[in-house]
């Protein structure tokens, strides 16, 4: 092969990479602005002599446009959409039902869940998703939030292989394929890899890393942490404890068909009982009790706010059952979705002078009172040592008086909008979940994925359908779609695209390429991709993993072809390689996890160091295996 000669232009590319690499590593400056920094120093540049090569100012903001930067905005959008029809809490239900407070059930579960979505969505984002889950998990259970944390964090960047549209790097490796392809001859052309190419890799990868930590977690996770308090909302019985001396907690009690109870009135069994029936399930539906002077229909089950002494007594007296645990309430009580909230009645609200019966206040604003605060005194359906019981219901309300109810937290936000309340509770989750756009979220969700899997149209086409599909149905509205888009990672991969066209125009990844087979000229096959797998693996410690596939593509091409290997499956180990980011807290999904956990450095050094290993070990074998 004869010897490529080493240019000004190539200079002048390397002294860019390795000005980007510096930028990255050093964050002097956020990594989206480096990159817009070298997208307008590559610009500038090809305007001197000598260096048009460099790129075609004509074309050099065409990455944002191109097809990875869209796909990512529609995979933004849509995963936003099936999460604000509160699809993710369900499926947090179920994880809450099955895994019971086993850590060999619960780590399985909930990373082979968090693996599975975030090979659709962003894996950050699935991550981020399933951070109060795994807290509410951890409070329940009592496995420390350390031991839970990491294995689902690691199998979110992990499950990011299952598809070409679970990662950054996969969804722009076909772009990068079809631009390596115009230096190729027509025999070595590379034809773009499907939706599910990568699936048997990635499912391995997962499973690698849950076996990983089943065997191995014992030694490698940290598990003194204890179990923290989800962050959003208020769990009730600790909070009605801790701030109104109120010692109640939430049961679940089953009625039978023939139970004395049948025909009563809510309001009366609570005043005779001193209890709280705050919700009922019946014929297979959960419901907030609405109207106190309703009747009990049974067969149901009862959710009940009250002392464990008060709610036993009131089950032995009518031949219930109480339960040890929540089961079909635990959605209705999880934290994500409803808690403790405190309003304030202000001096000019039209309420001053009525009571909660006289207004419906669960009907009409749901919200499901508890306790009054006024002044010094708290006034409660629930007698305890301190309080009284006092049939609330019937309290007119007074300026000042602080009420502190059950409550939904869509209900919420909309209640902050209400002159007639201020709200007080501040950190809660305010986006309004939609339900009722369940359907239309999974219909479009689908859509996309069948043009993905049995048509030709574009991925970015695609994708976009079903955000636009979402939009028009209002399952989100255009600004909050807007605002689901993390537009730092656009811009990150839109600008970088230049520099790494740069690389291949003007020669500087054959001439690498070549350099690097000279040093390993005789080497087999095999190995020339383990040190493309572990030259990816490395740039992805230090810079943006699409950064590091934007930069490395090209270069594996050239190496692939010099060697006689495939081309494709080179260019595919890099996209793989790039998420091999678990040995310091630099990926995103890691830097989520580390600050709630409370991990340190050497934490992800002690785990991710094997994890590493076996990411490349497993990835290697399975990309030879499969292609």
């Amino acid at each position: 092969m004869d010897a490529i000669v080493f240019t000004t232009e190539m200079g002048v590319v390397l002294g860019l990479l390795g000005f980007t690499v510096f930028l990255f590593v050093s964050e002097i400056i956020r990594i989206d602005l480096a990159a817009l920094l070298v997208l307008v120093t590559v610009g500038i540049l090809s305007y001197l002599p000598g260096l048009e090569s460099l790129a075609d100012v004509n074309h050099l903001f065409d990455g944002f446009a191109s097809n990875a930067v869209i796909s990512i905005i529609a995979v933004m959008i849509v995963g936003a959409g099936l999460d604000r029809t509160g699809i993710m809490n369900k499926v947090a239900a179920a994880i809450l039902k099955h895994g019971g407070t086993s850590e060999a059930r619960v780590l399985p579960i909930v990373s082979g869940t968090v693996g599975f979505i975030s090979s659709f969505l962003q894996n950050v984002g699935a991550a981020a998703l399933f951070l109060p889950v795994v807290s509410r998990i951890s409070v329940r259970s009592g496995i420390p939030l350390s031991r839970l944390l990491m294995p689902m964090g690691f199998c979110a960047i992990l499950g990011g292989t299952m598809t070409m549209v679970g990662s950054s790097p996969l969804i722009l490796l076909n772009d990068l394929i079809l631009t390596a392809n115009e230096g190729l001859p027509d025999e070595l052309k590379m034809e773009p890899f499907g939706l599910f190419s990568v699936a048997p890799i990635g499912a391995a990868l997962i499973a690698t890393g849950i076996i990983y930590f089943l065997v191995l977690g014992r030694w490698v996770l940290p598990g003194s942490s204890d179990p923290i308090e989800p962050s959003s909302g208020q769990g009730t019985t600790e909070y009605l404890e801790r701030v109104y001396g109120l010692h109640a907690q939430v049961f679940e009690v089953d009625v039978p068909a023939d139970s004395p109870l049948v025909g009563q009135i809510l309001a009366d069994i609570n005043n005779e009982n001193n209890i709280y029936i705050i919700s009922t399930f019946y014929r297979g539906k959960a419901s907030m009790i609405q109207i106190l002077t309703a009747e009990i229909a049974a067969p149901c089950r009862l959710a009940i706010i009250g002392s464990d002494h008060a709610v036993h007594d009131f089950a032995e007296r009518y031949g219930l059952t109480v339960r040890p645990d929540l089961d079909v309430f635990i959605e209705e009580f999880a934290q994500t979705n409803a808690g403790v909230a405190e309003l304030v009645i202000p001096p000019d609200s039209k309420l001053i002078g009525k009571s909660p019966r006289d207004i419906l206040l669960r009907k009409t604003y749901g919200l499901g009172l508890m306790a009054i605060h006024r002044g010094e005194e708290t006034l409660s359906h629930v007698k305890t040592e301190d309080h009284e019981a006092t049939q609330i219901g019937l309290v007119p309300f007074q300026a000042g008086d602080m009420l502190v109810a059950h409550t939904r937290w869509d209900n919420l936000t909309r209640l902050k909008r209400d002159q007639d309340f201020i709200v007080v509770t501040a950190d809660f989750p305010q986006e309004e979940l939609r339900p009722h756009k369940v359907n239309w979220a999974l219909f479009f969700f689908l859509i996309s994925l069948s043009l993905i899997l049995f048509t030709d149209v574009r991925l970015s086409l695609c994708l976009l359908t079903g955000a636009v599909g979402m939009v028009l149905t209002r399952v989100l509205s255009i600004d909050e779609a807007y605002h689901a888009v993390g537009w730092n990672t656009v811009f990150l991969l839109a600008s970088l695209i230049p520099l790494g066209q740069a690389v291949q125009n003007t020669g500087t990844a054959a001439w690498i390429a070549q350099q690097i087979l000279t040093v390993l000229d005789g080497w087999p096959i095999w190995s020339l991709q383990a040190g493309v797998a572990i030259l990816a693996t490395v740039f992805s410690l230090v810079m943006s993993n699409v950064g590091a596939t934007v930069l490395l593509v090209p270069l594996s091409v050239s190496i692939a072809v010099a060697a006689g290997a495939n081309p494709a499956i080179f260019a595919l180990t890099v996209a793989i390689s790039t998420s091999n980011s678990f040995i310091i807290p630099t990926h995103q999904v890691n830097a989520l996890i580390m600050g709630p956990a409370g991990y340190k450095v050497m934490d992800f050094v002690k785990s991710g160091g094997i994890m590493t290993i076996l990411f490349l070990l497993v990835s290697l074998i399975m990309l030879n295996v499969v292609f």
